[in-house]
Parts: C-alpha cells; sequence; structure tokens
C-alpha cells in the first residue's frame, strides 16, 4: 500500500540519516571513473534493458492523475504534441496512448535497446507514434523536432540520470522544442530520498549525484535548486512541490518512505 502526500518542505535529517551522508564523504567516485560513467552512460542503460527488458519498472498509470495536463481534450480539433524523453520501454506512452487518444506521441530514449523494444509492442501505432533513439543533452534532437513544435514534455524519472552539468543543456533544448504556452511536466528523486541515504561510501561522485551498482547514476534534487534551474532555462514555474510517499507491506514487514519532486512548468506565451 503506498500512501502520497503533498509539501514544500523537504524531510528533516535525523541524527543518524546525516550520519549516513557524512560517512558517504569518506570514500568518493575517483574522477577517473566519473568520466567513464559519463562516457558509457549509453552502454549502460542498453545492457540495463537487455538484462531487465520490460520487467524492471511497472506501467505509469499515475501520471494521469498526478498531471490532468495529459487528459485535456482535443477541443479545437487541433493535433496535439507530447514529447515523452527518457521514454524506457513504453511504461508511459502505452497507458497514456489508451487514456488519451488525442495526443499524437512522440517519444525518446539514450538506449537504443530500451527504443527497440518499446517500438517491438504490439500496441505500438507508426500513425500516431513516433520513439527514437536521441540524447537529449546534445543537439540532436533538433534534427528530428522543429523548435515551438510541442505541445507538452515530460521528464519523469529522466534528469536525475544525467551529469548535473548538462542540466542546464537538456532543459534549454526542452524549452526550444516546446511552442509558447506549452508545459513540461517533471517528477523525480527528491533530496533526503531513503534511497539517496542508502548509499554506502565509493557510490558519491558529486553532491546528491551517485552511482548506483550497475553503473547508471541518479541525482536527487532539492525543489529549491529545480526552480532555479527551470528558471534559468526561461521557464515560469507553475507549482514545484515534494512528494511523499510511503510504501507499506505488513506482510513482508517492508515500511519505506520515499521522497519525490513534482513539478509543472510553462514557456511563456
Amino acid at each position: 500500500m503506498a500512501e502520497d502526500a503533498v509539501s514544500r518542505e523537504t524531510k528533516t535529517l535525523s541524527a543518524s540519516d546525516a550520519e549516513r551522508l557524512e560517512r558517504q564523504n569518506a570514500r568518493k567516485v575517483s574522477d577517473y571513473q566519473a568520466a567513464m560513467l559519463e562516457r558509457n552512460a549509453k552502454k549502460h542503460w542498453d545492457l540495463f534493458y537487455k538484462r531487465n527488458e520490460t520487467r524492471f519498472f511497472k506501467d505509469r498509470h499515475w501520471t494521469t492523475r498526478e498531471f490532468e495536463d495529459l487528459l485535456d481534450s482535443n477541443s479545437n480539433n487541433t493535433e496535439r504534441i507530447l514529447f515523452e524523453i527518457g521514454c524506457g520501454v513504453g511504461n508511459f506512452i502505452y497507458p497514456l496512448s489508451e487514456e488519451n487518444p488525442n495526443f499524437k506521441i512522440l517519444a525518446c530514449d539514450l538506449s537504443s535497446t530500451a527504443v527497440e523494444i518499446a517500438k517491438s509492442n504490439p500496441k505500438y501505432n507508426p500513425g500516431r507514434m513516433h520513439v527514437f533513439q536521441c540524447d537529449i543533452t546534445s543537439k540532436e534532437v533538433f534534427a528530428i523536432l522543429k523548435e515551438n513544435s510541442v505541445d507538452v514534455s515530460t521528464l519523469i524519472f529522466v534528469l536525475s540520470a544525467i551529469h548535473p552539468e548538462r542540466f542546464a543543456q537538456t532543459l534549454r533544448n526542452v524549452f526550444e522544442l516546446l511552442k509558447p504556452g506549452g508545459v513540461l511536466l517533471f517528477r523525480d528523486y527528491g533530496l533526503y530520498d531513503m534511497a539517496q541515504l542508502r548509499f554506502k561510501a565509493g557510490h558519491k561522485i558529486s553532491e546528491n549525484f551517485y552511482m548506483r551498482q550497475d553503473g547508471t547514476r541518479a541525482y536527487y534534487f532539492s525543489t529549491e535548486y529545480l526552480g532555479s534551474l527551470l528558471e534559468q532555462s526561461g521557464f515560469r514555474v507553475v507549482s514545484n512541490t515534494y512528494v511523499h510517499r510511503r510504501t507499506i507491506n505488513k506482510k513482508e514487514n517492508v515500511d519505506v518512505p520515499r521522497i519525490f519532486v513534482q513539478c509543472k512548468a510553462s514557456k511563456p506565451i
């Protein structure tokens, strides 16, 4: 069972939590290893999807509940374009296509393996969808999509996997793709999430940025930092909160607190 609560505040660290974070500083990822992680980012995600295929992530039926923009009706009969960045194997686009068939869906992922799996789904409709491999931190996306062409773009558990030095360029690319008045919907890991506190020494790359065992990476955002990034990229922040989620399974004696950051930002008209 999961219980959600929205708050403007992140977790208040206990003494033991603060000690956990301090122990992470005892041994950090070397500069050489950090550089190799960046160089091999696509390789690590390809290996992740080759190993897990469609078994790791659950379909994201919750997105339409959290983001009402995903259920807007097509009242003026014009085609609306949704661009999902970091689509993985399609856990977001396929549930959405059933709930709101009015969108034309464009979706990309860094991993070509993920893209191949997503396109092999029987629900893949080339007439309403286009899934492609792309590094959103570069300008290569503009060879496929035009500036000012997207109504809604999503970054859901994606920006955290990107090196912080590439955050600004990534968000600027998204901003340029959106039409004036278009919106960005964002959800990702929040500062002091339990997953962050559980990292051992030897996994920290830099402040709030970590290496997982499989070579993929995760950044943990504060609402203040995210809001600043968005505003510097030209966005107007509409909402920006922490989501506190507690996953409880009494049968297995599991009680895990999670913290996410959820945000909506728009491109000024």
